[in-house]
């Protein structure tokens, strides 16, 4: 149904291999039988963490962005490492940088952030029944951490003071699971 879309990778190389991230450049060849080069970021995937307590507040964190150089509010979220399960990344990452431990965990969904150029993808999930301890960021990572009614986050989003793309999606997400207009 989708083959007059579909393109195919005839060659490519790897343009740059970071410790983080790696730029691939590849020649493809289009369904109109035209080639043309795709350049993208190849990123190792993600988790969101959406941690609600029972009285309807969040777990949020204030960052300092370098590519963007400003502090944004973000949901806790971290890089996959290689071989581990992205339950357990989720798990290690609300431990490591808010010190939280959760009871309850859901999937939520999949996002793809940036398919133009990227392929990362990120899976979100919902941690409930929070119990606090310990931080243990990891050198060089500082933030703060601070709760905040979920209606509260939704304002900041329609006022444009938060524009982390994974937090508005998952602030959606919890405004219709919360609500009960969405279910598992």
């Amino acid at each position: 149904m989708d083959e007059h879309l579909i393109e195919s990778r005839i060659d490519g190389i790897e343009v740059y291999d970071g410790s983080f991230l790696k730029v691939q450049r590849d020649r493809v060849r289009l369904p109109n039988e035209l080639v043309a080069t795709r350049e993208f970021i190849r990123h190792p995937g993600a988790v969101v963490i959406l941690p609600l307590f029972e009285d309807g507040t969040v777990l949020l964190e204030r960052q300092f962005r370098y590519p963007l150089d400003q502090v944004f509010i973000e949901f806790p979220a971290g890089k996959i490492d290689p071989g581990e399960e992205p339950l357990l990344c989720a798990q290690r990452e609300l431990r490591e940088e808010t010190g939280y431990t959760a009871r309850d965990w859901r999937f939520v969904c999949t996002i793809h952030n940036a398919i133009a150029y990227s392929d990362e993808h990120l899976d979100i999930y919902i941690a409930e029944g929070l119990t606090p301890g310990p931080s243990a960021l990891d050198e060089g990572e500082m933030l703060d951490v601070f709760t905040a009614p979920l209606a509260n986050l939704l304002t900041w989003i329609r006022e444009g003071k938060v524009t982390d793309v994974k937090t508005i999606i998952g602030a959606f997400w919890l405004e219709k699971l919360v609500r009960k207009e969405w279910s598992f």
